[in-house]
């Protein structure tokens, strides 16, 4: 039995070391384009998706959503089973590097992205003399210590509402405003030569929390002193700020809904 239309929001994850990016890309193999061609076989109809986040090349997810609108043959809850068995190539052991992890039902006037309060990201950091090979593609390695004191002495002044066009790269969606309300920065350590930092906002320039990542590295290196951080971004410039951290170390974690 076919279903009348019904909207659908999907909560995903992937490995984004061989992606070109979450957004469909002509002759590229991306996770947008990798999940629509399983979704459109599975409901036997051209899908697209609204995804959240468009996040880039490298770059992780733990909990990127996206929605679409289609009508199909089997209960909503069972979407995420059927279209991770086309995904991995209807094997019958192993993984592939996306998995869809719930579909749910949601309103006919909600949208993945524009619905969205908020998000979370995580980025990951090895501080540690010998880089570790196995560790490449999903953390930003780095051969000394980082004084976690300073950072978080640092992070305190981006937390809150601020312009944080120091911290926007060049190249993304031209954007309205680049006003943008940071929740909090936690900077945690996980185990001996672990680093975390979990980034909420209600929204994101482009490249804003790896160069948030950077600009807190330097100064966990001595490189800036923390109370500098409040000039940096008085001063809207991008030359101001520190560098950009590379793709491999950055998790989509979370997005938030009023309602859910």
């Amino acid at each position: 039995m076919i279903t009348e239309n019904q909207n659908v929001l999907l909560t995903i994850e992937y490995d984004g070391t061989h992606f070109s990016g979450w957004q469909r890309q002509p002759g590229k193999r991306t996770v947008q384009g990798e999940l629509e061609r399983a979704l459109s076989e599975l409901c036997r109809s051209q899908i697209k998706l609204n995804g959240t986040s468009r996040t880039d090349a490298g770059v992780h997810a733990l909990g990127q959503r996206a929605s679409f609108t289609a009508s199909f043959g089997i209960p909503v809850e069972r979407i995420p089973a059927a279209a991770n068995n086309i995904l991995m190539g209807n094997r019958l052991a192993g993984t592939g590097d996306v998995r869809i992890i719930s579909a749910e039902t949601v309103p006919p006037e909600f949208h993945a992205r524009f619905s969205a309060r908020g998000k979370k990201y995580v980025y990951r950091i090895r501080c540690a003399e010998k880089p570790d090979v196995f560790l490449r593609n999903y953390r930003y390695q780095i051969t000394k210590k980082l004084d976690i004191n300073a950072m978080r002495e640092a992070a305190m002044h981006i937390e809150g509402t601020h312009d944080f066009r120091c911290f926007q790269a060049a190249g993304g969606e031209e954007k309205e405003s680049t006003v943008r309300t940071i929740y909090r920065i936690d900077i945690c350590e996980e185990g001996e030569n672990e680093i975390a930092l979990e980034v909420c906002g209600d929204g994101f320039l482009y490249n804003m929390v790896r160069i948030i990542t950077g600009t807190l590295v330097e100064t966990g290196l001595g490189k800036r002193k923390p109370h500098t951080l409040a000039d940096i971004i008085a001063g809207r410039s991008r030359q101001s700020a520190g560098h950009t951290a590379p793709p491999q170390g950055l998790y989509l974690a979370e997005v938030y809904y009023d309602f859910l």
